[in-house]
């Protein structure tokens, strides 16, 4: 199995000296990801850098919030690719997804796919009416769930807590799901990838089957807010979107057309909201 951190000696240059010590690094790899269906068909959709850790969480994830899946149903299993022929050094980067139904749906959603990068996430989708077209639909109501304004300036420090790999790498990004009541953490994960990150927390939910929970939930980021985040935690039904940086133009304007809370520059006792200012009591 791959780990989340790799080490490494760095030679450190301090004021007129230097000295070389042990470090780690954040571990970046590729994961490729397939779709089984029930009839043995089989097909490569798409290759994300990410951090190994909670790969299956990512397929899911990253399934779901393309629209792929819709639910815990649809997946049967997942496992590692571990065909004889694969290096052991891939052995652990190829996952397939075993779908619950007979024949593999419609893929070209993800025809842009080829490998998507750890820092620009969904490249290629530029607009909303690519989430219309696939039924993501507006979040209702307006201002439900209530959140306390005091639960949301807890979210940082909550989320920082819980970023173990960053503590030691400096270098990964992290996504937190919060209960909405009171801010109580429900699972955080870390990624080299901003939106990974996301996939990985909406994939839990998928494998536990707890989808409809979601909508009593926060989405805490630990960077900024880019149209991939708000995106993907629309698809995911997820209302309430927090971030310590500043959201994109084409962020906003998704929230406000999907029915999202977009929350930014989330510092200490002080937040910009950019939309769905009702849910915040």
């Amino acid at each position: 199995m791959r780990r989340a951190v790799t080490p490494a000696r760095v030679r450190v240059l301090e004021n007129d000296g230097d000295h070389t010590r042990d470090d780690v690094l954040a571990t970046e790899e590729p994961l490729e990801i397939r779709l089984a269906a029930g009839d043995g068909d089989t097909r490569p959709v798409a290759v994300t850098m990410r951090t190994p850790g909670a790969d299956f969480e990512l397929a899911a994830g990253f399934l779901l919030t393309e629209g792929i899946v819709d639910g815990h149903a649809a997946v049967r299993r997942i496992d590692y690719c571990i065909d004889p022929g694969l290096p052991d050094r891939q052995r652990y980067n190829v996952v397939t997804v075993h779908l619950a139904a007979a024949h593999l749906p419609a893929l070209s959603s993800l025809d842009r796919y080829g490998v998507v990068s750890s820092a620009c996430g969904v490249c290629g989708k530029a607009s909303l009416e690519a989430l219309q077209s696939r039924g993501v639909t507006p979040l209702v109501p307006a201002n439900r769930p209530a959140v306390a304004r005091d639960v949301v300036y807890a979210l940082p420090d909550a989320l920082r807590a819980a970023q173990g790999a960053f503590h030691r790498t400096g270098g990964l990004h992290a996504s937190g799901l919060f209960a909405a009541a009171d801010g109580s953490p429900i699972v955080v994960r870390e990624d080299i990838g901003r939106h990974n990150t996301v996939d990985k927390v909406a994939g839990w939910a998928l494998m536990k089957d707890r989808l409809a929970d979601l909508a009593g939930s926060v989405l805490m980021v630990s960077g900024r807010a880019g149209f991939e985040i708000v995106q993907k935690a629309a698809a995911a039904r997820i209302p309430v979107v927090c971030a310590v940086s500043a959201p994109s133009s084409l962020a906003v304007a998704a929230a406000e057309e999907l029915g999202l809370t977009l929350v930014g520059f989330l510092r200490g006792r002080r937040a910009n909201v950019y939309a769905g200012a009702d849910r915040l009591v």
